[in-house]
């Protein structure tokens, strides 16, 4: 699978063989490195567990998992470590000491890496490279 939007991925169910388990509803993401850290998933029975970027497997139409052990229970654990992409969308992204416009999403590539921000101003989308940017963060953490 190529890079995605996480706007993308977020519409997806987690599932297990074919059996849904629940819905991603944040990406938490290492913004030091760009690098996705998880997703925070709706379950079932209505609470919020964890799933590893690397215990994912991204395809057209689901996050598949091998085991629903997975889905780890302490969110806020991850979330303490990591940036809230919910949060930071709306957010003001800076490169180079200058601001580029708002995050409206992030580009990842097949490993989780952080390939582009997209930004907006005036209207206008536009893809950066995330080395070096910085988005001041808008909203609260869906942990």
């Amino acid at each position: 699978m190529g890079s995605r939007l996480t706007s993308a991925l977020l519409q997806l169910p987690v599932q297990l063989h074919g059996i849904k388990l629940g819905r991603p509803v944040d990406v938490l993401l290492d913004t030091g490195g760009w690098r996705a850290f998880g997703f925070v998933v709706l379950c079932g029975d209505e609470s919020r567990r964890f799933l590893p970027y690397a215990a994912a497997q991204t395809g057209e139409d689901e996050i598949a998992v091998v085991s629903a052990l997975m889905l780890l229970e302490d969110v806020a654990f991850y979330a303490n470590r990591s940036a809230s992409l919910r949060g930071l969308v709306g957010g003001e992204v800076t490169s180079a000491g200058r601001s580029v416009g708002s995050l409206q999403d992030v580009l990842l590539d097949e490993h989780g890496s952080v390939e582009m921000l997209v930004t907006e101003r005036e209207g206008r989308e536009r893809r950066l490279d995330p080395a070096g940017a910085v988005v001041a963060p808008r909203r609260a953490s869906a942990a």
